[in-house]
């Protein structure tokens, strides 16, 4: 008698296969469905406001791509000496879980310009902190004919104060 375990757990850990290496983003994105949507960001502790953000920008297309920012990246943001608090791995795979998501990446500079770049999104987005005119892409994004969007906030919510709670815990 088959294992109806083995197959269970297959079918549940098929979210690493959203998991993209930089270098063979160009190709994936290639073949998901158009309109394609993509925002960034560290995503170090996921919460609500992240999830909506997430569900929203896929709202606005068929396919919506992540990029996520490098451990080293994220130290070069300044947030903080503890941060990021997941490794990268570790994040990839959480975002890779999500179901609004696509396909997931990195970028190790400091910016997510080349990322754009590799995969033309039709939509590009960010969090409603960000002005149209500030957001990385939004010449390039533009210049092609797609939209740039700065998405206002649902739930106001952040990792640096959710660890602030944590802290004063």
């Amino acid at each position: 008698m088959p294992d109806p375990t083995a197959e269970h757990s297959s079918k549940w850990l098929d979210f690493e296969s959203k998991i993209i290496a930089p270098e063979q983003l160009a190709g994936r994105v290639a073949v998901v469905p158009r309109p394609l949507v993509f925002t960034n960001g560290c995503f170090d502790i996921l919460h609500r406001g992240h999830v909506s953000l997430l569900a929203e920008a896929r709202a606005l297309g068929a396919a919506l791509v992540v990029a996520l920012n490098s451990d080293d990246s994220v130290r070069r943001l300044g947030k903080g000496d503890d941060r990021p608090v997941n490794t990268l791995a570790d994040r990839l795979a959480i975002i890779a879980a999500l179901q609004a998501v696509t396909v997931v990446t990195w970028f190790e500079e400091d910016t997510p310009l080349q990322r754009i770049l590799d995969c033309r999104p039709d939509v590009l987005v960010k969090g409603g902190d960000w002005p149209v005119g500030r957001i990385v892409g939004n010449r390039e994004v533009g210049g092609w004919g797609g939209k740039v969007l700065s998405l206002p906030f649902i739930h106001q919510t952040s990792t640096t104060g959710l660890l602030e709670k944590i802290r004063r815990l």
